[in-house]
């Protein structure tokens, strides 16, 4: 299913973190980035196929009993999953695959992936700054912001767990530290596409 010449990119880090403006530096003809299958409704300006693929809960159940999920978790009362499908698409057009979920799918992950997949942690400089950042959005309750901050300091214990994390306090400076993050991934022997023809040559 896996191609070690392709990077397998998992980030991940509480809501309002930053995750998805800092996923926004990487170019599309390069990177393909999974779409997530959620029963919770669109905010505004999200599409269907592009930010999630928006389903009921009927559908959502409908696809774990058939096995279609790499992962899935339910939060908050809302269902999240990865489609197997997806890492096909993405090998399929010769593109790296970013995977940006939530940490309990990112765990499921490092367990199918291990050293094949690159695990980012995005950080808040800390949860007054984050607080602001997901009241700014407009589109939650407090009592939901709320339950976000409890989950958040809950993710933050895993940090110690992952490659890489990156305290998105300037939204330039983490854009700089994940292109790095990913250059130096991309030079492992193994993503190496000329490797076989350069062993080949001195063995």
């Amino acid at each position: 299913m896996t191609n070690p010449q392709f990077l397998m990119l998992v980030i991940t880090g509480p809501s309002g973190a930053g995750k998805s403006s800092i996923l926004k530096a990487l170019p599309e003809e390069e990177f393909y980035f999974s779409v997530s299958h959620t029963t919770r409704a669109p905010r505004p300006g999200e599409v269907h196929g592009k930010d999630y693929y928006f389903i009921s809960e009927k559908e959502f159940k409908e696809k774990i009993e058939k096995g279609e999920f790499l992962e899935w978790v339910k939060v908050h009362d809302t269902y999240y999953g990865t489609s197997k499908a997806e890492i096909e698409k993405a090998f399929s057009q010769g593109k790296h695959i970013v995977f940006d979920i939530e940490i309990n799918g990112a765990t499921r992950l490092k367990y199918l992936f291990k050293e094949q997949a690159v695990f980012v942690f995005i950080a808040p400089p800390d949860f007054s700054e984050l607080e602001k950042r997901l009241l700014k959005r407009g589109t939650e309750s407090k009592e939901k912001i709320e339950k976000r901050l409890l989950r958040a300091k809950e993710e933050l214990k895993f940090i110690p767990w992952f490659d890489y994390v990156i305290i998105n306090e300037d939204l330039e400076t983490s854009i700089s530290l994940l292109k790095s993050i990913i250059v130096a991934e991309s030079a492992r022997p193994y993503r190496l596409k000329a490797l076989s023809l350069i062993l080949n040559q001195v063995l």
